[in-house]
């Protein structure tokens, strides 16, 4: 018999590799097991490309031996015909003998849909073997489809008496908080995920560029909240390295890489910026922009993840850090600062 949590543990590894690369599609790591013996694997490596199932099926050198074994997948196989075909006719076609699920797909268009099909072909079925991990591995794919927004992760850094930034005026490199290890870092993250988020002030303030230039990969959708266009077009949130999108109350002609979307600021405006980006197929979003913005999510209680650093520097004076509750997910030491990672268990 097989170790059903060893054999997911290892498609939670695979899969993992797909991470800035798949969505919004998830990450998807899978296994095939003929006589205790690993035959074959494969996972999900870029949008729009084979799935994991696809990738595994393909790796294994005698196919003859597939109707005898066990595929192992830490997210239901599709049912539906997207970019690629479905997963689960190429299981049923080559006679899989059993399949193992981490846990069932919540997006409308399989549902559990692919199940029902792989046990009416007769195909046996195990489910939610570590279901949980499986789930949080595919976090934001999963808010996207169940809570209709991105996965909202918010970061910031403050000082040890607990400011963000000093009081103006002051140069930039002054306010500057963490240390270069830690700025990679952060670059590292932009990179895993589909959009970046800042607002008027911090653009104007910092002129940051919100590209993954200290980490490489794949630059995320600058998203800037701009009421009256103040930020200047010079600014370099507006170069022409990836795209820019400007949530505005004014009317504004699209450019190459720029576009705009009008919006009532009479109003909240945090749902509205949150619901045009799941129209865009946006899963993710980390915020990097100033107290007020990340203090207006945190009332909203629209995040789910924060992720803090407290460098070795004391400011006196000046803007307060946001104040959080969330459950501490981990604390440690990164590059000589603090960092605090804190997940939202009550988010909208």
């Amino acid at each position: 018999m097989e170790n059903n949590n060893l054999y997911m543990k290892q498609c939670l590894l695979l899969a993992v590799k797909g991470l800035g690369h798949v969505a919004p599609n998830p990450m998807v790591g899978c296994v095939i097991i003929h006589k205790g013996k690993v035959t074959g694997d494969g996972y999900h490596q870029q949008y729009g490309g084979p799935h994991a199932e696809v990738n595994a099926i393909n790796s294994v050198a005698d196919k003859s031996l597939l109707s005898e074994s066990t595929l192992f997948v830490n997210l239901e196989p599709c049912s539906h015909r997207g970019k690629t075909p479905p997963c689960v006719d190429l299981l049923i076609e080559h006679k899989i003998k059993k399949v193992v699920i981490g846990c069932v797909d919540t997006n409308a268009l399989v549902a559990g849909k692919g199940i029902t099909k792989l046990k009416k072909a007769g195909i046996e079925v195990v489910l939610d073997v570590l279901k949980e991990e499986c789930r949080e591995l595919n976090k934001r794919f999963f808010t996207f489809h169940e809570k209709k927004r991105p996965y909202i992760i918010l970061k910031w850094a403050r000082t040890k008496d607990d400011f963000i930034s000093k009081n103006q005026p002051f140069k930039k490199e002054e306010n500057w908080i963490t240390t270069e290890e830690s700025k990679k870092l952060v670059h590292q993250w932009r990179g895993q995920e589909q959009a970046i988020m800042i607002g008027t002030n911090t653009a104007v303030l910092d002129n940051p560029e919100l590209t993954v230039r200290l980490a490489g990969g794949k630059n995320p959708l600058r998203v800037v909240i701009d009421e009256n266009l103040t930020i200047p077009f010079s600014n370099h949130i507006f170069s022409e390295e990836t795209e820019t999108l400007v949530f505005t109350s004014l009317n504004a002609q699209d450019r190459n890489h720029v576009s705009y979307s009008k919006t009532d600021f009479s109003k909240n405006i945090l749902p509205h910026v949150m619901q045009v980006l799941h129209e865009r197929k946006i899963t993710s979003v980390i915020v990097e922009g100033g107290a007020h913005l990340l203090t207006s999510l945190i009332e909203d209680n629209l995040w789910d993840e924060a992720r803090i650093f407290t460098g070795d520097k004391f400011f006196q004076s000046g803007l307060k850090s946001p104040l959080i509750k969330g459950k501490e997910i981990s604390t440690g030491l990164f590059g000589g600062d603090e960092l605090l990672v804190l997940k939202n268990i009550s988010s909208t």
